[in-house]
């Protein structure tokens, strides 16, 4: 059985915004009940996560005192994804959210419970880490791509936006106060207490699941189970060039500047020698301009291919001159516009993917969207990690920024030659400074402008006055 063709009207994107919102309505999907209780439980879980995270990466560094083996566990959370990220969205698509979001949360639970008591109890060692987070990664394959796209149901397509970056607010509000309050936790009660609060912040979204009023939800369609589903959903990405080189882009980005906790914790170990206070501390940073860049994001009105092109180029040279930070605060200052150019990509690129496809396929979309930003880290972090120890942070920062920003480019020059575009320089106050326009209509004017040139311009009696006056002049009587 082949999957059923997809509803050509179904894929038009989705209504956008006309006009910019008011202020008071930057959280208006907060009015939702179901929206709110699942964004309250979302927000103790990410501040949760965010310190299991930190707690992990400075365990296995405290442990090894390697900054290849703190890329490993990276590689291990990401792997799943890489080889699985597919699969998960087929499962996505074929049955309930909410049903799936409490499998993956529980198994959430038991793993970090399990990290906790291996920790406590002085048995803990690298290999059980990895293997521990291997697992999380596993219950990630499937926890992503129905976590977004149950987003839709629980708001419907009319919010849809907004709640897209209230999410990525919410992430970014638990990495402010998951690294700070982490990086604290970890010198007065060590890492153990750290993976107990995940435990339970995983079992307080498991709750407000169950909470959840079923009657209000915006169910999605179920795809039915069908042969070449996998494959469908991989042809529908390539015939959309606004998710596919949205897509790409990411690639570029989670393999060579997504792995900032290899850096960060070179840069706090080795770099500035300000531990893991520091390190907390430097995360913090990025989290605090990542959460205002989600609120920004909140104000845009619309979001196109070539908005998160220019975002891409921006944050890779932000963060190339991270690497050439001449101290300590210009290094912190530099972090703060890097999280807030972060944000501001990932949640443009995730609305740009989610509202160009359709709903019946969105979450295979979504598990190849997830795959390459998830499965680009796997493979950034040992790489990146491999850096650091060869070349230095300074050197393997300076390369995670370049290698993008240079991608950005190339690609924004591939698509300029493809559809036939220029750049137009006006220097009048009511046209921006630089836009970009057809190729052909840039040809006209310039042009319109050499011919103007080449005409002389004569008195009020010569021949461009009696061009002027010609039209209004009316015949006299004769006689």
């Amino acid at each position: 059985m082949t999957p059923p063709p997809i509803d050509a009207a179904a894929t038009a994107p989705m209504p956008v915004l006309s006009a910019r919102p008011p202020w008071r309505e930057t959280l208006v999907a907060l009015r939702v009940p179901n929206y709110r209780l699942f964004a309250s439980s979302n927000l103790v879980q990410n501040t949760a996560g965010w310190m299991q995270r930190i707690a992990m990466d400075w365990l296995v560094l405290e442990l090894t005192g390697s900054a290849t083996a703190v890329g490993i566990t990276v590689f291990m959370q990401f792997l799943p994804m890489l080889c699985l990220g597919l699969f998960g969205g087929v499962i996505a698509d074929r049955f309930p959210k909410r049903n799936l979001l409490i499998g993956t949360q529980s198994t959430a639970v038991l793993l970090a419970a399990a990290l906790a008591v291996l920790t406590l109890t002085g048995m803990i060692a690298v290999w059980q880490i990895w293997i521990i987070a291997l697992l999380q990664g596993m219950a990630t394959v499937v926890d992503n791509p129905a976590r977004q796209v149950f987003v839709n149901e629980l708001v419907g397509p009319r919010y849809l936006r907004n709640a897209i970056s209230i999410n990525s607010s919410i992430f970014q509000l638990g990495g402010l106060l998951g690294p700070a309050v982490g990086g604290v936790l970890i010198t007065l009660v060590g890492a153990g207490w750290l993976f107990a609060i995940n435990a339970v912040g995983c079992a307080v979204v498991v709750t407000n699941l169950f909470r959840l009023r079923t009657s209000e939800l915006h169910v999605g369609p179920v795809a039915p189970r069908a042969k070449g589903q996998l494959v469908e959903g991989m042809r529908y990405v390539g015939s959309k060039p606004a998710i596919f080189w949205t897509i790409l882009m990411v690639a570029f980005l989670s393999v060579f500047a997504f792995s900032m906790p290899v850096f960060l914790t070179s840069f706090a170990n080795d770099v500035y020698h300000v531990g893991a206070g520091g390190y907390g501390m430097f995360n913090a940073l990025v989290a605090a301009g990542a959460f205002v860049g989600a609120l920004a994001s909140t104000r845009r009105l619309s979001i196109r291919l070539r908005t998160i092109i220019l975002g891409a180029a921006a944050l890779g040279v932000i963060q190339l001159v991270a690497a050439l930070a001449p101290n300590e605060l210009t290094f912190a200052v530099v972090l703060i516009a890097n999280g807030f150019a972060n944000l501001l990509f990932i949640t443009g690129a995730n609305s740009l993917v989610q509202m160009s496809s359709n709903v019946r396929i969105r979450g295979r979309v979504m598990s190849l969207y997830i795959l390459v930003l998830l499965g680009g880290q796997a493979l950034g972090g040992p790489v990146m990690g491999w850096a650091v120890e060869q070349f230095g942070p300074h050197a393997a920062m300076f390369a995670s920024g370049a290698l993008p920003a240079v991608a950005a480019i190339v690609i924004a020059v591939a698509l300029a030659r493809r559809g036939h575009l220029g750049i137009r320089v006006s220097l009048k106050r009511r046209d921006p400074f630089v836009r970009i326009v057809p190729r052909q209509q840039r040809e006209v004017r310039v042009a319109r402008t050499a011919s103007r040139q080449r005409v002389p311009q004569r008195g009020r009696g010569g021949m461009m006055g009696r061009m002027r006056r010609r039209p209004s002049a009316a015949p006299g009587p004769r006689g």
